[in-house]
């Protein structure tokens, strides 16, 4: 997986390509030789030296005829790799980070000195699958670190024989340092009093008193917590807090500004709206109307970021493209590019838009958060009403990758944080509404047709039996995971089509479902009934993940062995908006791999049983649904699915 590097010249990736026979056999063994030659290392700026060749590399060359007309049959030997500042190269014990996340870093490149015909360099980070290539017998390229830490690049120098032939690699390790740190954070788990300012950057700290009627609730982003940063167990969860605000006078505000407005700055924060129209209301201010002002702006019903320009002269507007959407979580973060002349605005994690911006003045006031102070005087300060949660800033300009991070929410390694936002479990229910007593956000899940509660099942006839519930439940452009118990009923199934597709759950769309777990019947097959000794024509189908579009076609992941039909799996399928993929999981394995997926927003209920309106019956499932469960956020491995969803 690219990491997401910026280059200053790509001629694409080196391809080799089927020649005479002859030719053949003279690439192959100069492959081996390339494999064969020791990994090398390169030397910093200022001390360009020639490292990770075999010694006898010039006899070698002798010996092959370079310089006498013969045919040179060596490729290249490990090119020269200089580093520029503010990074220098990793040595053995000596190993300083320099720079930062987002500050270019500048490598050369040189042939070894017994090349004279080197035309090109191939490149590539380690964990980058994808070489990307530079022309010249001499080359420079320059990267953009997008996260701190420890990186290593590989690059081999090509020759013009033939088709080109790659050489042995240099290796060359640097680090990124870790950037300032947050100019401030608030994540709002105290039980009371003021937010407490977590940011690692200052010595000062800006804590937020809570105003009006502000309070903390059990509703934050991190959801209960199970695992510690290093993923070891807790010794008692944690249930994670959040900033509840009334969108009347409820607000928080610190004692005076945390960044300087007119230099480069990033913010960030999880916003739950409880309801939206056409009025603004603030997520952060500061500053007067000079100042910036990260918003649901109510006139283009959308998240918008707003800053003013120095003296006062106008504002700069950044909006997304999409509509916002309550009652659900979402990720904003606003950007002020400082050297780039630019603001942009990313939803959950992915770029939204950007503007040009010069100059934005100094706003001198404190950072607040659910209003904006110079609107207070009118008496509509642009409250926010709901919740607000792990809110962050910066002194600088995250990059994409760090804005993607910030809205993953991640853990440790194996752990994302997800906050449960529907839980509906049949045990012991009946009536014609299924309730969630466990999330404390899910509405009433309402059956109708012929489903019905039997106390540890909903059971769906196939008919026109469902269940739906007002949507959204999350945030169908962010990152989110679903899960579900589900037994079929093998004699209805037995009598459906091949191409037949049922649908367990999903989110309704005007064309079908934006989102959804489907059972599909692919075919048949014939085998013996152990109660009767007969030959008895059975379906053979498959668990999908994913969507369906108008015209009946798929973009979905499918189970890797057929769907059984004597008992019940557990089903879960998971969004990563960050990576832009989906994942299913049946029991606690994934099935399949993560498959390329667009979001769209839907625009109907979220629906058990079927996508369509009860009655059609082209969809609808029969089936025993035991459970159903969504989180905010994606879970990250089959560990973490084991331990929140049961395999």
């Amino acid at each position: 997986m690219s990491l997401g590097w910026k280059r200053t010249e790509d001629n694409g990736p080196g391809r080799r390509r089927r020649g005479p026979a002859g030719v053949t056999a003279v690439v192959l063994a100069v492959v081996t030789l390339a494999s064969a030659a020791p990994v090398a290392q390169a030397a910093t700026v200022g001390q360009p030296a020639t490292v990770g060749q075999p010694a006898h590399a010039a006899d070698e060359r002798a010996r092959a005829g370079r310089g006498d007309g013969e045919p040179d049959l060596t490729a290249p030997a490990a090119p020269k790799v200089t580093i520029a500042a503010p990074y220098s190269e990793c040595l053995a014990n000596d190993c300083r980070a320099g720079g930062g996340p987002g500050v270019d870093v500048t490598f050369a490149f040189a042939p070894d000195e017994a090349d004279t015909n080197v035309v090109s360099y191939a490149y590539r980070l380690s964990s980058d699958s994808v070489w990307r290539t530079v022309s010249g017998a001499t080359a420079e390229v320059t990267l953009t670190p997008p996260r701190s830490g420890l990186y290593v690049l590989e690059v081999r120098a090509r020759d013009d024989v033939g088709r080109g032939r790659l050489g042995a690699s240099t290796q060359v390790s640097f680090k990124v340092a870790e950037d300032d740190g947050e100019a401030g954070r608030w994540r709002f788990g105290e039980a009371e009093g003021a937010a407490l300012d977590s940011g690692t950057s200052q010595a000062a700290r800006h804590d937020a008193v809570l105003s009006g009627g502000a309070t903390r609730d059990e509703r934050g982003r991190r959801g209960l917590v199970t695992v510690d940063p290093q993923g070891l167990p807790l010794p008692e969860p944690v249930t994670d807090r959040g900033l509840l605000l009334d969108g009347t006078d409820d607000h928080a505000v610190t004692d005076g500004p945390v960044v300087e407005s007119a230099a480069s700055y990033t913010l960030s924060a999880w916003v739950r709206p409880d309801a939206l129209g056409g009025t603004d209301q603030v997520v952060l201010a500061q500053g007067d109307s000079d100042g910036f002002r990260l918003l649901y702006d109510g006139a283009r019903g959308t998240w918008a970021l707003r800053t003013g320009t120095e003296g006062g002269s106008g504002q700069v507007t950044v909006a997304a493209g999409r509509p916002a959407v309550p009652r659900v979580w979402t990720h904003l973060a606003a950007v002020y590019d400082a050297a780039a002349g630019q603001v942009r605005l990313y939803v959950n994690g992915r770029l939204q838009a950007e503007e040009s911006a010069v100059a934005p003045a100094a706003a001198d006031g404190p950072l607040e958060f659910g209003r904006a102070v110079s609107t207070v005087s009118t008496g509509d300060a642009g409250h926010f009403g709901g919740s607000l949660d792990e809110v962050a800033v910066w002194q600088r300009p995250l990059t994409a990758t760090e804005i993607a991070d910030e809205a993953r929410v991640v853990v440790d390694a194996g752990h994302n944080a997800v906050e449960l936002v529907a839980d509906w479990s049949a045990t012991g229910q009946s009536g014609t509404t299924l309730t969630d007593t466990a999330s404390g956000y899910g509405p009433g899940l309402a059956l109708s047709g012929g489903a019905v509660l039997d106390g540890r099942a909903i059971v769906l006839d196939g008919v026109d039996g469902a269940a739906a519930a007002d949507g959204p439940l999350v945030d169908d452009t962010g990152s989110f995971t679903v899960s579900t118990g589900v037994t079929l009923d093998a004699a209805t199934i037995s009598t459906k089509p091949v191409g037949y597709l049922g649908q367990v759950l999903g989110r309704r769309s005007a064309d079908g479902s934006v989102w959804g777990l489907w059972y599909e019947v692919t075919g048949t097959e014939t085998v013996l009934d152990p109660d009767t000794i007969e030959e008895v024509t059975v379906p053979v189908g498959f668990w999908r993940f994913g969507r369906r579009n108008a015209d009946g076609t798929q973009v979905a992941v499918t189970s890797d062995e057929r769907a059984r039909l004597d008992g019940p799996v557990r089903l879960t399928g998971v969004h990563d908006a960050q990576d832009g993929v989906i994942e299913l999981y049946v029991g606690s394995a994934r099935n399949g791999a993560a498959t390329p997926f667009t979001a769209t927003a839907g625009a109907g209920a979220f629906t058990v049983g079927a996508a369509t309106e009860a009655g059609s019956g082209q969809d609808h499932l029969p089936a025993r649904v035991t459970d159903v469960r969504l989180w905010a956020g994606a879970m990250a491995s089959s560990q973490q699915i084991d331990t929140a969803a049961g395999g």
